[in-house]
């Protein structure tokens, strides 16, 4: 399309197909503008767009938003955004904008809202906005709020002269804190700065001075701490144990007006067509705010201009589904951002042959008999230990609070209460359930059930008396018995204290730990999977497309994310070890006794430690840069910087040897001096050389997985999102390695040639046949956008001698029917080969049988353009792609 193309609307408010960016000063809305035409040529209908509001300075994600009432100036402000816009209106395009309504950034004096909380306290218009106990039980706190902002001690930073009086902040006097500000309370400020010398008086070079600016901390509506007294004693909802970002009270209504003003002005105006909520789960009432924000962006639709985008607003969430559960219909969303697909499409592309013998070889090359259940139940117990012991008191002091108010639990120490609530989190199945008013869901019963027979079961018979109340009082009880009053207020603080803590708990203790400790496959621990889930029959998997294709036709397909632990692409070429397992079991145990003289002996054991030494040699294989020689000293380096990225994280996150809290450099220098050992080809010739094989080894079935990865986001019920830069492969590590810039010249250059994907199996390595599959089929599914929509999903039975390596499916829609077949393993087809065809004989019968109302019609390649002759099957041989997707002529 030309960029100086007529504007028109989009067709509707509802996406085709994403495309995700994430903005930051390095690629501003302006920046955006100049790829809007690439995109519209790919095939994609909306942008999706991270968080845009004002953020802290140098963020290069968004989530940490410090206002509601601006579009970032550092992304160019709205001016920006409306330049944006109308291109994408040129090009018929439509916006998504990801919005963060749980939480704000607070690190730094930049929140307007959190420094008049600081300097004003209850007092404060804002004091409500945030999730703060002003009534804690620490005399400390009492009408206060914690403030763990500083390096130390808050004595040492006194004595260190690190606090000191400056004339800055809302109510003109704050105590600075290197970059940061806290405000001086209204009384105490305009006493100071009326007198001459009154800052003087509080200099901390004077032991008087010092007295003084102590005194007057004291009287301030905080209380200056260390960061680490965050763990036990902070009094406010952060996001997880991140103390730079503050819960917000989405529930209030004036802080929903307040925090939504924007975004609904937005959308009336239409600059905006949708919404992607962040962490839905972390709000007090997901299905209410759900509920209320469409209602709200409804009303705000009825003014949205004549040419805007037609249809109801699109509302995602961001929501963690664990195996089997589902998402509530009430809430009147869309359905998630797509992690649960992500884990679905994942899952069925491993070979359900190789858990057994990979998880023999975990066992042996780690030395840990653990499985993953076992690893997140020792790291969930840990988190509530290390991480999250201050919100488990509050939610136990607020469970006590309640039992006290009823004479037969009023006997239930803090203690046992506390000692009951920690069991029912570590075994509890899901991130939450979401029970406020009226009877739970089958599935809120059935789950809290399931984690009060695993607590039951933990617990001394003591207690269980205790733990009966609990389950009494977390799932909703009978109309008539429901206490009134004051009772039933101080149970739905306790029911929702409790559900806004067992969703950081799951988060810190599987993504952020466990995921880092087992590491039988890395491909499977990814964000929305559960590594204990090894892979997906096809059977399973058809089910799932089948449910998506009747209850959640809109919801985001997203096999890359700014969140995800490794690219899709790495991810697809770990899933082969699933189908060599032997092979890779026997090149391990060559890697580990090569590298054996590279591991350091330290006073608390090996580093690495053979699990960590197992994980790091699984993301070397996986992750080697296509074309790069071992003997490639600046390419090595440059990867290795990149690696070296990713172990820090995965040693910090695993919290074994290493931490965030109390990094172990030793163990950390030591670690990463094995990644650069091993790749060093000079020191150690035969393993570097032996790491690139078998990277290569893996490389091309890798390839072709990723392609069926492909193909199924971009044909499976719901709306596929590409990931900035996945159009070619996807070879990125944990964040923020997976928001580096992308090369849009290339990118642009290789859709221009328009080439056929079929004719650049021989150059896969480039990644443009990624980017020609992609774009094929947007096209096909801007041809018939109500196939891809609302086709039904069925099941495609297959015969022959490949049967059993492929997945097949047909959509259907008002007589227009779509075939699709994959290759659902990957090494049966390609063996040792060197291209991406699969030859005829590997192939020999393999067939598609097609339904009887099918038999008979023609079909065409959508990738080639070429007519495939009718009958009763389709042999799979004789097409040069290793992958069909067809649709019926006629």
């Amino acid at each position: 399309m030309s960029d100086h193309a007529q504007p028109h609307p989009a067709a509707t408010t509802h996406p085709r197909a994403t495309y995700r960016i994430q903005f930051h000063a390095g690629f501003t809305l302006d920046d955006a503008v100049a790829i809007v035409p690439y995109l519209a040529r790919l095939g994609v209908s909306h942008l999706y767009a991270s968080p845009l509001l004002p953020a802290a300075p140098g963020s290069t994600h968004g989530y940490d938003i410090t206002a509601h009432d601006a579009i970032n100036p550092a992304l160019g402000g709205e001016p920006a955004l409306r330049r944006l816009v109308a291109a994408l209106r040129a090009e018929g395009m439509g916006l998504l904008l990801d919005i963060v309504p749980n939480h704000m950034g607070v690190d730094g004096p930049h929140n307007a809202w959190w420094q008049d909380v600081l300097a004003r306290g209850m007092e404060s218009a804002y004091a409500r906005f945030f999730d703060i106990d002003w009534n804690s039980d620490d005399p400390t706190l009492k009408g206060r709020m914690l403030a763990p902002f500083l390096g130390r001690p808050y004595g040492e930073a006194l004595a260190e002269g690190e606090l000191r009086l400056v004339k800055e902040g809302p109510t003109g006097l704050a105590v600075a804190y290197f970059d940061n500000r806290f405000p001086i309370a209204p009384r105490d400020a305009e006493s100071i700065l009326e007198d001459r010398d009154g800052l003087a008086e509080h200099d901390t070079k004077s032991l008087t001075g010092a007295a003084r600016l102590h005194a007057l901390l004291e009287r301030q509506n905080y209380r200056l701490a260390w960061w680490r007294t965050a763990t036990d004693e902070i009094n406010w909802r952060r996001f997880f144990d991140v103390t730079g970002l503050a819960g917000l009270r989405a529930e209030e209504p004036e802080v929903f007006d307040a925090t939504h003003e924007l975004i609904l002005r937005l959308y009336a105006e239409g600059l905006i067509d949708g919404v992607r909520i962040d962490h839905v789960d972390g709000l007090a009432d997901p299905g209410g705010y759900c509920r209320k924000l469409r209602r709200r962006m409804e009303s705000a639709g009825h003014r949205r201009p004549a040419g805007a985008p037609s249809g109801p607003p699109y509302i995602l969430i961001e929501k963690i589904l664990a195996p089997g559960e589902r998402l509530e219909t009430r809430w009147q969303t869309d359905g998630t951002t797509g992690y649960d697909f992500m884990d679905q499409v994942s899952a069925v592309l491993h070979d359900t042959a190789g858990e057994a013998p990979l998880s023999a070889l975990w066992r042996e090359a780690s030395g840990s008999e653990a499985d993953f259940h076992a690893e997140e139940f020792q790291a969930r117990k840990q988190i509530l230990r290390d991480s999250l012991a201050a919100e488990l008191d509050g939610c136990a002091r607020a469970l006590h609070h309640l039992a006290r108010g009823h004479l037969r639990s009023r006997d239930f120490s803090f203690n046992a209460i506390r000692r009951v609530l920690a069991q029912l989190l570590v075994h509890f199945p899901v991130y939450r359930v979401y029970v406020r008013n009226g009877t739970p869901t089958a599935q809120d019963a059935a789950v809290l059930r399931q984690a009060a027979e695993a607590a039951r079961a933990s617990l001394k018979p003591t207690d269980h008396a205790a733990l009966s109340h609990l389950l009494y009082w977390l799932a909703e009880e009978p109309v008539r018995e429901r206490p009134p009053g004051e009772s039933r207020r101080a149970l739905l603080v306790a029911r929702t204290r409790f559900q806004q803590l067992s969703s950081p708990t799951a988060a810190k203790s599987v993504e952020d730990t466990a995921f880092y400790r087992y590491g039988r496959l890395l491909s499977r621990n990814e964000v929305g999977s559960n590594p204990g889930h090894f892979a997906m029959p096809p059977e399973t998997f058809h089910a799932l497309m089948a449910a998506r294709a009747t209850e959640w036709p809109h919801a985001l397909l997203a096999t890359a994310t700014h969140d995800h632990k490794r690219g899709e692409d790495v991810r697809m070429r770990l899933a082969v070890l699933s189908e060599i397992p032997d092979d890779w079991a026997a090149a391990l145990r060559g890697f580990l006794a090569e590298s054996r003289e590279l591991v350091q002996d330290l006073p608390d054991g090996p580093a690495p430690t053979p699990g960590d030494a197992v994980m790091l040699l699984q993301m070397v294989v996986a992750s080697w840069p296509l074309g790069l020689p071992v003997t490639d000293r600046a390419g090595i380096g440059a990867w290795v910087e990149r690696l070296s990225g990713w172990l820090q994280k995965a040693m910090r996150e695993a919290k074994r040897r290493s931490g965030w809290a109390m990094p172990d450099e030793a163990y950390e220098q030591a670690t990463a001096g094995f990644l650069r050992g091993v790749l060093d080809v000079a020191a150690h010739p035969a393993l570097a050389t032996g790491l690139q094989g078998f990277a290569a080894r893996i490389a091309l079935p890798g390839a072709l997985k990723s392609l069926a990865q492909t193909t199924l986001r971009l044909t499976c019920p719901g709306v596929p999102d590409v990931y900035q830069g996945t159009e070619f492969w996807d070879e990125s590590l944990v964040d923020p390695d997976n928001r580096r810039p992308v090369d849009y010249a290339a990118r642009r250059a290789a859709l221009a040639r328009n080439a056929e994907p079929a004719g650049l199996l021989a150059d896969w390595a480039s990644g443009t046949v990624k980017q020609a599959l992609i774009h094929r089929l947007l096209l096909a599914r801007a041809e018939a956008p109500a196939l891809f929509t609302a086709g039904h999903y069925t099941p495609l039975p297959l015969e022959g001698a490949q049967a059993g390596a492929m997945l097949a499916f047909l959509r259907q829609e008002a007589g227009e029917a779509l075939l699709v077949a994959v290759p659902r393993l990957s090494v049966p087809l390609l063996g040792r080969g060197e291209t991406l065809s699969v030859p005829d004989t590997v192939w020999g019968d393999t067939r598609l049988v097609l339904p009887p109302a099918l038999s008979g019609r023609s079909w065409r390649c959508l990738l080639t353009g070429a007519s495939v002759p009718a009958g009763d099957a389709l042999p799979l041989a004789g097409h040069p792609l290793p992958l069909r997707v067809l649709r019926a002529a006629g």
